[in-house]
């Protein structure tokens, strides 16, 4: 045997063991939270309100932490866009753990990221942030239809705002 097998040959009943160790100690039920339906629909409703407030008619959706759609909401004269756009802003922000405003400047044509705008559903428009308690993200949410993704954003955090007590445990 070679030197160069023996190493890979350790390496293997190394990599074995420890995950063998790891798989014994893990839990075979795993707990989680997500927004209960109702909680979901006032957060999509609050962002609505605060957009509603700042003169955009909007969509709105929230997902929960796996990116599946609780809810979705579209303002009278929403374009006919803005629903599936919102729905992906809030599935990238959940997939991504992380705001798609923030995401955007990662991954701009110039950074090493700029690959992840090819995944696909993923959206790198803000307007898409996680909810989260407890650091665990809890569900996302995604709105559409504001001049700007920096509007889009604010009202989307205007939702989550307006359920934090709720949440927070």
């Amino acid at each position: 045997m070679t030197k160069w097998n023996r190493m890979i040959a350790v390496a293997a009943v190394a990599a074995f063991t420890v995950l063998r160790g790891a798989a014994a100690e893990e839990p075979a039920l795993i707990e989680f939270k997500i927004l209960s339906p109702a909680t979901a629909l006032e957060m999509a409703q609050a962002a609505l309100s605060n957009c509603r407030a700042a003169g955009y008619q909007v969509a709105i959706t929230v997902v929960d932490r796996f990116g599946t759609p609780q809810v979705l909401l579209r303002d009278q004269f929403a374009g006919p866009h803005t629903p599936e756009t919102a729905r992906r802003k809030a599935w990238t922000a959940v997939s991504f753990r992380t705001d798609t405003l923030e995401l955007g400047k990662f991954s701009a044509a110039d950074q090493p990221q700029s690959g992840v705008r090819f995944v696909t559903d993923a959206l790198m428009i803000g307007g898409g942030v996680p909810v989260e308690a407890a650091g665990s993200i809890v569900a996302g949410i995604g709105v559409s239809g504001a001049p700007s993704g920096e509007a889009d954003d604010a009202c989307a955090r205007a939702g989550i705002a307006a359920i934090a007590d709720k949440i927070a445990f």
